[in-house]
């Protein structure tokens, strides 16, 4: 188990304190660093670009660097392509790519990036389909549901740059055995990886694949602090975007539909019910129960945090301690990480 750290905006961390951070999460034993990429967070390829240089000296393996993920949809084909094989060089091939559909599922996102209705599934082929050819330096041409190339060719010569897929349901997971080099899962249960994998496993047998050649890797929130009703207050508020449907939107699709499968309708339906009331976002996160946030990753003080991920990282090739502060800021990333890291050792 190789793990990693997963930063982003919320932190408000500098460029130097991003190597402050990285010098001792390579020192704690963590073998790589995540960011997700798209509003409101800085551009991902920038960041793992500069994140490179700060690793260069790792003192064991390369030190991975990884967008984890992406909204393919926002960008072109030959966007992300440029992109990833300019940053692999940089970084001597130690770049991976995550690719997510955004919110595409939902007709708010579709208006506000001028897309129409498009099938996802197919969308996402057709992405991570063109995206390989032309990090091989191959010239594509190529008719799909949703991208369309004739003769592209953006390349000089082959980069090696490996593609994860974001996924969440049953078809996603079987692309990503089919197609892709690794699995981001996220907020996903322990149990319900089981579930998960086994998807997996049929798009790598349709492919002729071992689905043990396809990483799964998952972002774990973690918030520590002292004061631990802080900590749960902060973590469930970062919860709370992902898991409460918009008013009006489908409870079966995205991550609603995610944490419908894992069986968590019934307590979700309950806190949609009080934000239709008005209730305040601190009252919203104080109302999901302590049984349910501690199956989603860890929140409080230091002393309990490996522990824990050792239960919660089960099952996982690359578990991520996605960094939730209370107040942002070096310290309290600092601390995160160096809590977390006997769960690895």
């Amino acid at each position: 188990m190789q793990a990693g750290i997963g930063i982003d905006a919320s932190l408000g961390l500098s460029f130097a304190e991003y190597d402050t951070l990285l010098a001792g999460a390579m020192s704690a034993g963590y073998r790589s660093a995540w960011t997700p990429s798209g509003p409101p967070t800085r551009d991902g390829f920038q960041v793992c670009a500069q994140w490179a240089r700060a690793t260069e000296s790792a003192p064991s393996a390369p030190f991975e660097l990884g967008i984890a993920v992406i909204p393919a949809p926002a960008w072109t084909v030959q966007a992300l392509v440029s992109q990833a094989g300019t940053v692999s060089e940089i970084s001597g091939g130690r770049f991976i790519l995550g690719l997510g559909t955004g919110g595409a599922y939902g007709a708010e996102y579709r208006q506000m990036h001028g897309l129409g209705d498009m099938p996802i599934v197919a969308m996402m082929r057709d992405y991570i389909t063109t995206i390989r050819g032309l990090l091989n330096a191959e010239t594509v041409s190529y008719e799909g549901k949703v991208v369309t190339l004739k003769g592209m060719k953006v390349l000089g010569r082959p980069v090696q740059v490996p593609l994860y897929l974001s996924a969440l349901g049953p078809q996603m997971l079987r692309l990503s055995g089919e197609l892709a080099d690794g699995v981001c899962l996220n907020w996903t249960t322990p149990e319900h990886r089981d579930w998960c994998r086994e998807r997996i496993a049929g798009g790598a047998a349709k492919a002729g694949r071992k689905s043990a050649d396809v990483t799964l890797m998952e972002y774990i929130r973690v918030c520590i602090d002292e004061d631990e009703g802080r900590a749960r207050r902060a973590f469930a508020k970062a919860f709370m975007g992902y898991a409460l449907a918009r008013p009006g939107a489908s409870k079966d699709a995205g991550y609603r539909g995610h944490f419908r499968r894992m069986s968590f309708d019934s307590t979700l339906n309950e806190i949609e019910a009080l934000r239709e009331r008005g209730t305040s976002a601190d009252e919203l996160a104080d109302a999901f129960p302590e049984e349910f946030l501690r199956q989603m990753g860890y929140y409080g003080k230091a002393a309990g945090a490996a522990d824990a991920l050792k239960e919660l990282s089960r099952g996982l090739d690359v578990p991520v301690v996605r960094i939730v502060g209370t107040e942002p800021g070096l310290e309290g990333a600092m601390r995160t990480v160096e809590a977390c890291a006997p769960a690895f050792r």
